[in-house]
């Protein structure tokens, strides 16, 4: 059955995969993007609405344009989200609430202004994109790692508010993926990080999209609150 979903973020990376991945399938998918539409091979399709997901009224205002064109949305993926990665002692309070702003408070926003047409029809899936760091820390990214472990909080208590009304909430927690940040690191950096995941290489964004499309089916229809790591066993500290 074909789906309405939102992807925050979706320009690139991890949510234009998942953008993609929802659209392969046939649903109707809808992408926001703070700076420039995706583009380029598997962008076609996508409906393509600019949004700072710090904004509440911009974040108000996609949610009203996607209705228009496509219907009310069924599936949100939480996914938008920003790094600014220093050493604490560095790190000034704008640094720390950008970023919090932005991947944990954006997420609520987003997730609040879904649940109000999911709840009208009794089904709904939100997924929100995590991050293994939430759960181990990683030195220089304290303000990153708070609002990535947020977000677990933050989906329980949705579930629990809204399994009632057959809403699933839940996260997917990446390690590390190949993507254009990723891309930028030099080798050495590169070989310190697969070395330390267990399966000894980097993730896909593909292959987290298809998680998160498994969790927004309705396959996953009993899996709520749940924390998925998509990490290569990393998450699972050192051997």
């Amino acid at each position: 059955m074909s789906r309405v979903v939102l992807v925050t973020g979706g320009a690139r990376g991890i949510g234009l995969a998942c953008a993609r991945a929802f659209a392969a399938a046939g649903d109707r998918v809808a992408v926001t993007y703070r700076s420039a539409p995706p583009t380029g091979a598997g962008a076609e399709g996508l409906f393509c609405v600019a949004c700072d997901v710090t904004d509440a009224a911009q974040v108000d205002a996609a949610f009203d344009a996607v209705e228009a064109e496509l219907g009310p949305v069924e599936v949100l993926v939480a996914n938008a989200g920003i790094t600014n990665d220093m050493l604490v002692l560095r790190m000034d309070d704008d640094a720390f609430a950008t970023v919090v702003d932005t991947n944990l408070t954006g997420g609520f926003r987003a997730a609040k202004r879904a649940v109000q047409k999911m709840m009208r029809a009794r089904w709904g899936r939100i997924i929100f994109i995590s991050s293994v760091v939430g759960a181990t820390g990683q030195a220089g990214q304290a303000n990153y790692a708070a609002s990535k472990a947020g977000l677990v909080g933050l989906a329980r208590s949705l579930a629990r508010e809204f399994a009632s009304r057959h809403i699933t909430v839940n996260v997917v927690a990446p390690g590390p993926i190949t993507t254009e940040m990723t891309a930028s690191l030099s080798e050495d950096r590169r070989s310190a990080i697969t070395d330390a995941v267990p399966l000894g290489r980097f993730g896909t964004t593909e292959e987290v999209a298809e998680t998160v499309r498994f969790l927004a089916s309705e396959a996953a229809g009993y899996i709520t609150g749940a924390v998925v790591p998509v990490d290569g066993g990393l998450g699972m500290g050192p051997s």
